[in-house]
């Protein structure tokens, strides 16, 4: 499959600014900032084995009204790889999600934090560290849960039914330090699978896999099992800031009992979006569905936004939400279960 063929709102837009972030243990963090200066912020923290690129169908929709902010998570994409084990932790998280603020949101000011899967464990982890609380004006939770992670993977096929061979099976799939090599069918095929809903998109899934298979083997294994054992459930109950969920009806990640449970603990919670057909990487998947809760969250606690509707992709985007089954003449009305 030739670059080509990639959608034309999955390429990642130039930034308006790149800065290298420091956090707490040393550990040197690349950031970019898209849109429009001065504007309400928006700040972006991808998920697993993901890096800033991910986000840019959602940056797309965004950048005609807010500053968006996205930093490549520790490990990942152009952030540097930390040298030890003892560096891959949810402390570890926080740790970065408050410089990354502390950078790029004044004091004083607050931004909307929308994180997905890890990303949304690092909200969670990083909710009562005054530097990342005094600076949120909402949250957007999405494809995430805070504890239990492997005990709820959906990965391996239901005619495996010991809940215990499940348990090692996902394990065993999760710790891997195999190197994935080369995109191929049988890659494509897997992982499609495991990270995507069964109707998305071939182009949608070559973006996605391709994502995966940058991530380095060490670093995808260690993060794994940070992941294995993670539980930021205390942090959950201290996100007082209104938040909404939002999760794939298919994810097989982090499938939606982890939202039902979430929108439970949370202090002000804003809702859930359920997204019939979708799998774990809903940004790429739904990006209007994810721009357009993102803009819902913004306009509604951030001084300064105005709504907008999710903006527009660029061109021959609105092909590609076509051919996902998320264009208007094909998009199936997502359930919102309202929460009081």
């Amino acid at each position: 499959m030739s670059r080509l063929s990639i959608p034309a709102e999955c390429l990642q837009p130039v930034p308006a600014d790149e800065l290298a972030v420091i956090s707490a243990d040393g550990t040197r963090l690349h950031v970019e900032v898209h849109g429009r200066p001065g504007a309400p912020t928006v700040v972006l923290a991808h998920g697993w084995t993901c890096s800033t690129h991910f986000w840019a169908p959602v940056i797309h929709r965004l950048a005609d009204r807010y500053r968006v902010v996205a930093y490549d998570q520790r490990g990942h994409g152009r952030s540097e790889i930390p040298p030890s084990r003892v560096r891959y932790s949810t402390r570890a998280l926080a740790e970065d999600l408050a410089a990354v603020l502390t950078r790029v949101v004044p004091q004083g000011e607050r931004a909307v934090l929308v994180g997905h899967s890890m990303g949304g464990m690092t909200v969670m982890a990083g909710s009562a560290r005054p530097e990342v609380a005094e600076r949120t004006a909402a949250a957007v939770l999405v494809s995430t849960g805070p504890s239990d992670l492997v005990d709820e993977l959906r990965v391996v096929p239901g005619v495996v039914r010991s809940p215990g061979v499940r348990r090692f099976l996902h394990r065993q799939i999760l710790r891997s330090r195999l190197p994935l090599g080369p995109v191929g069918p049988l890659t494509r095929a897997g992982l499609g699978y495991g990270i995507m809903g069964a109707s998305a998109p071939a182009a949608r899934i070559e973006v996605a896999v391709r994502m995966v298979h940058a991530c380095p083997a060490g670093v995808r294994a260690n993060w794994a099992r940070v992941l294995e054992r993670l539980d930021v459930r205390a942090g959950l109950a201290r996100l007082v800031a209104p938040t909404s969920v939002v999760v794939g009806a298919e994810d097989r990640l982090t499938p939606p009992v982890h939202a039902h449970r979430m929108v439970a603990a949370l202090a002000d919670p804003q809702g859930l979006l359920l997204l019939p057909g979708v799998g774990h990487m809903a940004p790429i998947e739904r990006p209007a569905e994810i721009a357009a809760e993102i803009d819902r969250m913004a306009t509604a606690h951030l001084p300064g936004a105005r709504t907008g509707g999710g903006g527009s992709a660029p061109d021959g985007a609105a092909a590609a939400d076509s051919e996902a089954g998320t264009g208007p003449e094909t998009t199936t009305d997502p359930e919102r279960t309202a929460v009081a």
